[in-house]
């Protein structure tokens, strides 16, 4: 497919940190007060990935839906129509050109990655060794290495223009590279709850469903 799966968990898991006391200034807890507050978000994104030496192998775009707690509506329109959503118990990746959708347990496919983070029980600092990087693209910049080894990603970049979120790094142990920017994003919406439930339509065939 497509999408990285992981990496778009992992965002989702970074907008369910719980908010923090405004007078803390470490880096993790600079994170967490810009991700803090949020009920709702959506946002264009355009998504690449990369071979690690610049080389791209895919990219793709569409729109983005987040619903706190723990649902969120990846709308992939280009180059083909794909589907990534969290109903907040299961995760379903739709593909309409193959006819496919494949179906877990949320608890299942975020036991190793970082993104354990979206039951909102963790916190950035619990979960990462976070630094702050230089201004760079007009962008602040913050550093989030993961403390545990069971992960598989290396490292997290995030990019914040004046408290938005604008663009997302992610370098996994196979040295790939994916890229998100974000763009027409808005904060706190209400969104339709029949964004973030799934049904498969008629003849696609349905894998991790009854034992498949």
């Amino acid at each position: 497919m497509m999408f990285k799966a992981a990496s778009l968990i992992l965002l989702a898991a970074f907008l369910e940190v719980a908010p923090v006391s405004a007078a803390a200034a470490s880096p993790a807890a600079e994170v967490e007060k810009y991700l803090s507050g949020l009920a709702s978000w959506t946002a264009d994104f355009e998504q690449t990935i990369d071979d690690g030496h610049g080389n791209v192998l895919r990219s793709a775009a569409g729109r983005l839906y987040l619903q706190r707690p723990g649902k969120f509506r990846w709308d992939y329109s280009q180059p083909s129509e794909q589907l990534v959503l969290a109903d907040g118990k299961q995760i379903w990746f739709y593909d309409k050109d193959l006819a496919q959708a494949n179906v877990r347990e949320m608890d299942t496919s975020l036991a190793s990655t970082p993104a354990s983070l979206l039951s909102g029980n963790g916190s950035v600092s619990t979960q990462f060794n976070v630094t702050a990087l230089p201004h760079s693209a007009g962008l602040q910049w913050f550093q989030l290495v993961p403390k545990h080894a069971d992960t598989d990603f290396q490292l997290v970049r995030i990019g914040f223009d004046k408290g938005e979120l604008r663009s997302m790094f992610l370098a996994d142990k196979l040295n790939q590279i994916t890229q998100l920017t974000f763009s027409n994003s808005k904060r706190n919406l209400s969104l339709a709850p029949d964004l973030f439930s799934f049904t498969p339509p008629p003849g696609v065939d349905v894998i991790g469903r009854d034992g498949k």
